[in-house]
């Protein structure tokens, strides 16, 4: 699942990150110049082919895996701390709303290390061959940031980040929860209703 999703999402985070760090006035990062979407789909593929539009969606299996091994395990280990600690009732839409805030936090710090570094290898500007101008790969990106900006250099934009996937968690593991009981409670019924 995690290698599908990077696969599947590396196409459109290519393009996002190339827009998103497109500006007029003040340069951030290379600068692609593309006019929207379609048109940016349209440059990257007519340059490097369809390989461009994936150029460094592996660095995002990284991020994909810890991310959500991270998500799943803090939600349920904080869960099932705040109900045995009996700090919020045990079931209830509280405890639910605090462990995903708590695993907000907790995927943001894991994952915002492996968002730098697949931002990073997918705005650097390719040469005619379509490799790296300032990266060679995911390894030698992660030997630059600790060489030249230590490991805070890993953690630029935790905030901005903390912002995204804070509200995400918790909005994705509330309706996971609550999918989670409602499928639980047709389970039950449907137990013993076979039984009756």
């Amino acid at each position: 699942m995690p290698v599908a999703l990077a696969v599947g999402c590396g196409l459109w985070l290519v393009v996002k990150t190339h827009l998103q760090t497109q500006s007029a006035t003040i340069g951030v990062g290379h600068q692609h110049r593309h006019g929207g979407l379609a048109a940016a789909l349209r440059a990257i593929y007519g340059r490097h082919g369809a390989r461009g539009l994936w150029r460094g969606s592996v660095s995002g299996l990284p991020r994909v895996m810890v991310g959500s091994a991270t998500q799943l395990t803090t939600f349920s280990a904080s869960r099932e701390a705040i109900e045995r600690a009996k700090v919020l009732p045990p079931g209830s839409f509280l405890s639910t709303l605090a462990a995903s805030m708590l695993c907000g936090a907790a995927v943001v710090v894991m994952m915002t290390p492996f968002d730098v570094i697949a931002t990073r290898l997918y705005n650097q500007g390719v040469d005619s061959s379509g490799r790296g101008l300032q990266y060679r790969g995911y390894v030698d990106c992660v030997l630059k940031i600790l060489r030249s900006e230590g490991p805070r250099g890993f953690y630029k934009g935790v905030t901005a980040n903390w912002l995204r996937v804070g509200p995400h968690s918790v909005l994705n593991m509330s309706f996971w929860s609550y999918l989670r009981g409602v499928l639980g409670e047709a389970r039950a019924g449907d137990e013993g209703t076979a039984t009756d």
